[in-house]
């Protein structure tokens, strides 16, 4: 079999051609057309032949495993046994029999790379392990996302055992470490909130906490199984404890620890090691390389190997001033260039995940997670790398704004054509993100917290208003693996001279995020709370003066982590993604009118490029001519 080297480090081709759809849509394709790895293990197959398995994944989730032969790079793609659902692998091990695991979309899976099949998969209680471990039976356990779920599987008997969730908070835990004494008890380290480790014994089901209340702090605690069979393990740095039989005693930070070897990782597990002591260089599931050393001769083998995928997320898109439209896609994260007029694309490495874009004069601004950092790219000049603190990269890092904002959800670039906003929740067991104010013809960043806003809320939305004034919008959602505190969403308007709030109100009982808002030619700002309520606020009078729940007759709108929902043309029209298709917005009236049902499913949004709007579905890049706004 035969494979053609991408080479990806600036690809510049079709990647298949324009497909009419009907009814004014056209498909133009697939932005990042490669796969993610999910963890990826050097060892053997049944003939005692050197192979690699990689845990693929594209926009469907975790959807197979694939196996290349490290001395032909001859693949071979298994199907995972169960739906992957949208989910994917955070942590896998491979056991001390040879046998690769995993667990996610509430599916436990046993893959045998000697029989080149999967030999074991049963359903457990909600969702996805954050780590995996060995026991010094041979018992593999695995604890979950989002309540400390744990689960074990015993390869000798064949049994799958489902503890349900062993230590409930009110908040999303991360099980991110796990292990196990030679006594047989088990060790969770749980963040982010408030981190803690849970001791476990699997013979009486009993769950004790190990870490005082006063002690439990934002972050992540952390266990490590050591040869001497004791566990150690802090949730403060400098505050260890060494753990056995469930109990756990105060000690000195250790100068050492001799880590028992157990091949597991989260979703960035790489073992490198073969058996015979070769080892991994590079397995590159972009440039479908693979690069394998022996130490002991030097020789280096590169390999080509191929695989199917049906692309990487689109995180987000916008028309670029150069014509093009534009965007970045997550698991790998890539940024990508689509020309309508020749039908090309570009698709290039590129610097985080590309949650929001907006445009300001000749240049787009990009804001990003992880870091809530900010870019600014200018489309006409050459593409160079960023690199913090490199002035000549293109795009070019400014700042960024971890932990106040840590995953943005909005870029509101300001109509006095100097001033970004950035929005968006905070770090990782924070509650309440901030805002940060960009000046560009200063080059200064000003970066403000919750506190200053509405204590415990992040802003999902944002609106310029006349006379130097901000909406915004916000969300109760809490950072990753943080706890809601706020019981409902609420608007604000604030002063961008004193950053200062002068108002700010629950105007929709009940709601938990302002999806997106846009300013209309009336004066008025029009907007979805939870995806489903339409609303139009007057900020004169700051208050209400329509809403409807729209869901019944439109379904929900269109959502990404920044959704762009609305879509303003350059003929005055406002347009409406919703998850089923594309609708029109009379402004006087406040009526919605649904222009065409898409052919797939609406995601990420939304802009308009020479009369057709842009969007995406999943990995695929779509557009819907509007004939009102054609010729502009």
């Amino acid at each position: 079999m035969g494979y053609t080297l991408l080479v990806w480090t600036a690809l510049v081709g079709s990647f298949g051609a324009v497909e009419d759809l009907g009814n004014g849509f056209l498909h133009h394709g697939v932005a990042t057309p490669v796969s993610c790895p999910r963890g990826i293990v050097a060892t053997v197959d049944g003939e005692g032949r050197d192979v690699v398995l990689v845990w693929l994944f594209d926009h469907r989730g975790g959807y197979a495993l694939l196996m290349i032969d490290a001395e032909t790079g001859e693949s071979e793609e298994f199907s995972m046994p169960f739906p992957p659902g949208g989910d994917c692998p955070y942590a896998s091990i491979l056991s001390s029999r040879n046998k690769f695991y995993t667990h996610f979309n509430s599916h436990f899976v046993e893959f045998d790379p000697e029989k080149r099949a999967f030999t074991f998969w049963g359903k457990t209680a909600p969702r996805m392990a954050m780590s995996m471990t060995e026991d010094d039976n041979g018992v593999i356990w695995s604890a979950t996302y989002p309540q400390c779920g744990l689960v074990s599987f015993d390869p000798r008997t064949r049994k799958l055992r489902d503890y349900g969730h062993i230590y409930k908070q009110n908040w999303a835990e991360y099980p991110r470490y796990i292990a196990a004494d030679d006594a047989g008890w088990i060790y969770i380290g749980i963040g982010y909130a408030a981190a803690q480790i849970i001791a476990f014994d699997p013979r009486t089901g009993q769950v004790k906490p190990m870490i005082p209340e006063e002690e439990r702090v934002k972050g992540m605690a952390y266990v490590v199984r050591d040869l001497n069979g004791r566990v150690y393990g802090y949730a403060v740095k400098d505050r260890w404890y060494e753990f056995y039989r469930g109990e756990a005693r105060r000690i000195d930070p250790p100068r050492r620890i001799n880590r028992k070897p157990i091949i597991a990782g989260s979703q960035g597990l790489f073992h490198r090691v073969f058996p015979d002591g070769k080892r991994i260089v590079r397995c590159d599931l972009v440039e479908r390389l693979l690069v394998v050393e022996n130490p002991e001769t030097g020789e280096v083998k590169e390999l080509r190997f191929d695989y199917t995928s049906e692309g990487a997320h689109i995180m987000g898109l916008i028309a670029a001033p150069n014509g093009t439209i534009c965007g970045g896609t997550a698991f790998p994260m890539r940024f990508f260039s689509y020309n309508p007029e020749t039908d090309e694309w570009v698709n290039r490495a590129c610097y985080g995940q590309w949650n929001t874009l907006a445009k300001q004069g000749d240049r787009v601004f990009i804001g990003g997670y992880t870091g809530g950092f900010l870019l600014e790219w200018n489309p006409f000049e050459e593409w160079v790398p960023t690199q913090k603190g490199k002035e000549d990269s293109n795009p070019r890092f400014l700042t960024q704004s971890a932990p106040v904002i840590n995953r943005p959800h909005d870029l509101l670039a300001c109509p006095d054509g100097k001033t970004l906003v950035l929005a968006g929740t905070p770090s990782y067991g924070y509650t309440g993100g901030g805002l940060l104010f960009w000046d560009r013809e200063t080059g200064t960043a000003t970066l403000i917290d919750h506190t200053r806003i509405i204590p415990y809320h992040s802003t999902m939305s944002l609106v310029a208003l006349p006379n130097g004034r901000i909406l915004g919008g916000t969300t109760t959602a809490p950072g990753t693996g943080g706890e809601r505190i706020a019981e409902e969403a609420e608007l604000y308007i604030m002063d961008m001279r004193t950053k200062r709030v002068e108002w700010h109100e629950a105007v929709l009982p009940g709601v938990q995020s302002y999806t997106d808002m846009c300013l209309g030619p009336n004066g008025f700002v029009f907007g979805f709370a939870d995806r489903r309520i339409f609303f139009v606020f007057d900020p004169e009078r700051r208050e209400i003066v329509h809403r409807r729940d729209v869901a019944a007759e439109f379904g929900p709108t269109n959502f990404q982590q920044g959704p762009r929902t609305f879509v303003k043309g350059p003929k005055g029209g406002i347009y409406i993604l919703f998850v089923r298709g594309i609708a029109r917005l009379d402004p006087e009236t406040f009526e919605i009118e649904m222009l065409a049902e898409s052919p797939v499913p609406i995601g990420p949004g939304g802009d308009i490029l020479n009369g057709r709007i842009y969007f995406a579905s999943g990995s695929h890049l779509y557009s819907y001519e509007i004939p009102e706004e054609v010729g502009r």
